[in-house]
Order: C-alpha cells, then sequence, then structure tokens
C-alpha cells in the first residue's frame, strides 16, 4: 500500500492522520489544531501523506508549508483544493463544497477568514496562531 492508501484507511477513528513509510502520526482532536501542534512540536512532515476529514483553505496552506506529498479529504473546499492543485500537491477527495462552515453552522469558519487574504503558506501559519489565540 501507499502511503496515502495507508493514511486513508487509517482515517477512521480519527480526524487526521499523516504516514510516510508505513509511520503514522494521529489524532482525534477537531479542526486546524493537529496541524497546529504538530507544527509546533517541530515535527519533519516532508513527504507524509495526509487524510484528513475535513480540508480547507487553511488546512492546505499548512500542508504546502510542511511539504506534504498528497492528500485525502473526506469533504474539501474549493479553495483548499485550489491551494493544493497550485502547489503541485496531489489531491482526492469524497465531497467537494464551496466553504468550510463553522462548528455552530452560523457563518464561514475563522480559520477560513483569517486566511482568506493570502496564499502565502508562511503568512497564513502566522495568522492562524493569531486567530487560534483569540478564540
Amino acid at each position: 500500500m501507499t502511503d496515502i492508501q495507508i493514511a486513508k484507511a487509517n482515517l477512521e477513528g480519527h480526524t487526521i492522520c499523516l504516514c510516510k513509510n508505513g509511520k503514522c502520526l494521529y489524532s482525534e482532536s477537531r479542526g486546524i489544531s493537529p496541524m497546529m501542534n504538530i507544527i509546533a512540536d517541530g515535527v519533519d512532515l516532508a513527504g507524509y501523506s495526509v487524510a484528513d476529514l475535513i480540508v480547507g483553505k487553511a488546512a492546505a496552506l499548512l500542508f504546502v508549508k510542511c511539504g506534504i506529498k498528497e492528500v485525502y479529504a473526506k469533504t474539501l473546499s474549493e479553495g483548499g483544493k485550489k491551494v493544493l492543485e497550485e502547489n503541485g500537491v496531489p489531491v482526492t477527495f469524497q465531497t467537494l463544497t464551496e466553504k468550510i462552515i463553522n462548528r455552530d453552522g452560523t457563518d464561514i469558519c475563522p480559520m477560513e477568514k483569517a486566511v482568506a487574504a493570502t496564499d502565502n503558506p508562511e503568512e497564513a501559519y502566522t495568522l492562524i496562531k493569531q486567530t487560534l489565540s483569540t478564540l
């Protein structure tokens, strides 16, 4: 099996699964926090494949920042798809949606709002950190 196939097969029961050479990292945390925590821990994710429940533009920009090589999303936003494709990251998905909605279902996800005006992964990381600190 390829790393993306392993990640996808192991997504059940988790919110995200990252695999490289058969080694997998998992999280059950919601939202963008699993990626932010892994980045904060200094884990080198270059070359990992990712299976994630929800991938919007914010997550896609973090994947690009970290050198993720391939992505599978159960739900993918059009903005996330565009970021991944423009950065040469192969992506497959189950459902494509126009935008990612917040947990209350009342507005656009705050992380998506935070990165709406940027396509720069480093700037997106800073904006996401700032937004998380205010929630």
